[in-house]
Order: structure tokens, then sequence, then C-alpha cells
């Protein structure tokens, strides 16, 4: 038979809705109960179910179980995991709800005013809107949705989801205070495939970092430095102000105080050590550039925005990897040639953020190399500072091919020059890459 389910209203829940009737026979185990609890007709549920698929199990079952917060009063509770189509009859609105918890084939149309998920309602509408006016349609909905235009909702709505998992694994690894948002308003692409978020450099096969040995002594390291603090140990200057913008021009070294520094974490020679402060957004850019990174936050001039991390090879390697990216059209390699072109940081699988900031020939990020607990020359840490205000909303972006000081030779030898790595022979007998900044100053290729 079919029984009628009431709910509470509420965010992503329906207030009432009709469902299979379900018996013993649908759960030929017995009872559903906790991960290593045993429940009363003896069977137990296997500790890798998530919270939600416990309750769902309770409900499907009409079991109450106090520890999972399932009673007779919410026991028909029911969330909408997302609509799937809509339709119009004599004025009144019906919507085809995806359950969570339950296959499609249990897919139940629900007229408009048993729906309590607004945020959810919203969205929809807004995804058929936009789509109508992509199809060159009226943007007010049509009094039914053809198969193509109904099925383009579904995806949307599972690829949401995942952006949304996605998202959550991604303030989940890391370590830094700025949150990670991630939108796509343009297209069905989903998360990358490849691509494990870390927050610091993965050293590769046969490369050490060596710690560094000794620390400062200062009181106050921006004020009364010890010996010039830590970037006066390497004939340095001091880098940061009292805001902790850097006041250094671009391709002079940046020397922070370390682990073993008296100073404790406020100290104003702690910048890039501390991490991502501006919450950004991971977006589909919308003319063929792929991802993009904006920020929510407005950056003052000269401050901190990210590092580049990845995973640290060496040049024979990168010059292995660089072939194959070469190929793809597409390339992670920053080359840390400080000293010597010995190192590379590849950020194609391992990274951070910074993976998905796209070129400009026009930036308003600047690279500096940084040297915090490890001063081996060879291995700089690679950290983007605006070369302006960048007000909120704007996307990040920075130079792939730059030239910091063609005049000064250490500038240039300081230069991180990106996506050249490991690329043999001269630029001329590749395949060159086409530039889609769009900026005035634009030179048309990427190299």
């Amino acid at each position: 038979g079919r029984v009628s389910a009431r709910s509470v209203t509420g965010e992503g829940f329906e207030a009432e809705r009709t469902l299979p009737g379900r018996g013993e026979e649908d759960f030929p185990n017995g009872r559903a109960g906790l991960p290593h609890a045993q429940a009363k007709t003896g069977c137990s549920v296997c500790c890798k179910s998530s919270w939600n698929q416990l309750q769902d199990l309770c409900r499907l079952a009409k079991l109450s179980c106090p520890a999972l917060g399932i009673s007779k009063r919410n026991l028909y509770d029911f969330e909408v995991e997302y609509l799937c189509d809509y339709k119009k009859i004599r004025e009144q609105e019906y919507y085809l709800v995806k359950w969570r918890g339950y296959p499609d084939s249990e897919s139940t149309w629900e007229p408009r005013q048993n729906l309590k998920c607004v945020r959810i309602l919203k969205q929809f509408h807004k995804d058929l809107e936009r789509e109508l006016l992509r199809r060159h349609h009226r943007s007010k909905p049509p009094r039914h949705l053809d198969p193509s235009l109904a099925n383009y909702l579904v995806q949307k709505a599972k690829q949401r989801r995942a952006l949304r998992r996605w998202e959550q694994e991604l303030n989940a690894k890391r370590s830094h205070l700025g949150r990670i948002t991630v939108e796509n308003e343009v297209d069905l692409d989903g998360p990358p495939r490849a691509f494990v978020y870390i927050n610091e450099y993965r050293v590769g096969e046969g490369i050490t970092l060596n710690q560094v040995a000794v620390g400062c002594e200062c009181q106050d390291c921006l004020w009364a430095p010890a010996g010039g603090c830590c970037p006066g140990a390497s004939l340095h200057k001091f880098a940061y102000n009292d805001q902790g913008q850097v006041r250094l021009r671009a391709g002079l070294p940046i020397y922070e105080c370390n682990s073993r520094c008296r100073c404790g974490y406020d100290c104003p020679n702690r910048v890039v050590q501390k991490g991502i402060r501006y919450d950004l957004c991971i977006f589909r850019t919308d003319d063929g550039r792929g991802w993009g990174v904006r920020t929510l936050e407005k950056i003052r001039k000269n401050s901190f925005v990210m590092e580049y991390v990845g995973e640290i090879i060496t040049s024979e390697e990168a010059e292995r990897r660089g072939q194959i990216y070469d190929r793809q059209g597409a390339t992670y390699l920053f080359d840390l040639d400080y000293v010597e072109d010995v190192y590379t940081v590849d950020a194609a699988y391992y990274g951070n953020i910074s993976h998905f900031v796209n070129h400009s020939c026009d930036p308003n990020l600047q690279v500096y190399n940084v040297f915090i607990d490890n001063l081996d020359e060879r291995l700089p840490r690679i950290a983007f500072f605006a070369t302006r205000t960048i007000r909120a909303g704007e996307e990040l972006t920075f130079d792939y091919n730059m030239q910091v000081d063609p005049v000064d030779m250490e500038s240039t030898r300081m230069d991180s020059n990106f996506g050249l790595a490991g690329l043999p022979g001269s630029p001329k007998k590749r395949v060159r890459i086409e530039c889609k900044c769009g900026t005035e100053s634009c030179r048309k290729y990427l190299f």
C-alpha cells in the first residue's frame, strides 16, 4: 500500500509526501542500529555508514532510535535532495522531488505549497531561467519542461552537490585562516578528478629540505632587530612594515623569522608562514580559461595573498613532465631558479588554491622568493603579493612568463619563470599557447 508521510518544515525538507509502504521484508537482517552496537534482534550496522545513512535506514524501516535522534515525532521527516522537473496545471505549480536516501524511481511530484525548501526552490528557478536565456527562450518558465531541459537541471543539481562536497573537503584540509568557496555558473564541469589539496611543499624523491639551525634573539624584530634579525644574518633588508605589507622591490628575497627564533607568533616578520588569511573563491570562468580564483575580500597593495605550493621535483623530472604538459596545452611547473635551476615545483596533482590562479599580461600578483625554516637558496618558497589594491570580487592573476627586472642581473636570476620549466629547446619550436587574459597589454601568447 501507500502511506502519507508528514514532516516538519525547514530548509531542505518537505512538508508532506507520499511514499511506498515498507515492511520487515525490506530489511531481512532485522532492525538497524548504531555502528558496533547490537540491536534488539541481534544485527549490527557497518561502521562505515554515515549518520545520515543510519537515520535513513531507521526511517525506511519505520523504527525509532533515540541514539540517532529518530523518534515517533520525526520518524516521517524526509529531506529534499534536489528538484528534477517542473510543470504547471491550472495555475498550480508542481515539482518532481528527488528524496535523499531514496532511488530516482521513488521521486514524486509535489505541489508548490508543500515545499518548504526555499533555498533549493530559488536555486532551481535561477538555473532554469539562466538556461532558458542561454537557449534564447523567454525567462518565464513554460508550463512543461522538455526532457533535455529537465535533464540539464538534474545534472546541474548533481554538480552543485559535488562541488559542495569538494568545497567541504578543501576547507577540511586547509590549515590557513581564509575559507575557500567553489562556484560554477558556466557549465556542468565538476571538481577536478586528479588534484590533492596540500598546505606546504611535498618533497619529491631524492630531495631533502634541511631545517634551519639558528634563529634570531630579537626583543622586537621590527623596531629593535638584533644584528638585523633574520634578514640581516643573510645580509638582506627587513621585508615588511608594521602592517605586514612587503616594502622590498620585486626581485629581492624575503627572510622571515623561523622556528628557532626567540620571537613569537605575532612577530611582524612572520607573514607568509601564517598562510592565506583572505576568503577566496574558485570559480569557473566564462571565457574558456577554465577555473580561476577571485578574492571575496578587499586586499591592500603589497599584502601577502598566497603561496605557490606543489611537489618539489628535480629539473630532470620536470623536463619529462613538462613535455607531457606541453602537449596538453597547460602546465603547473614553476622553476626555483633563485641561484641555479636545479629544482621545480609541480602543482599539477599536489597543490593549494594557487593551482587555479590564471595568467594575465597585466597581473595583480607579484612573485617573491621567501626563506623561512629552510635556507637552501636552491629551494625558496614562492609567495604572491598584491601589486595594487584588489577589490572584493576581482580575479587574482599573475604573469606566467614574468620578467622582474631585465636590467638587474640579480633580479633576473631570482625570477621564477612559470610554465617554461622542463620544456627543452627554443620556445619557437614549441606549440604556442594563445593568451586569453583580455587585457590591453596582452602579449597574445602565454609562451
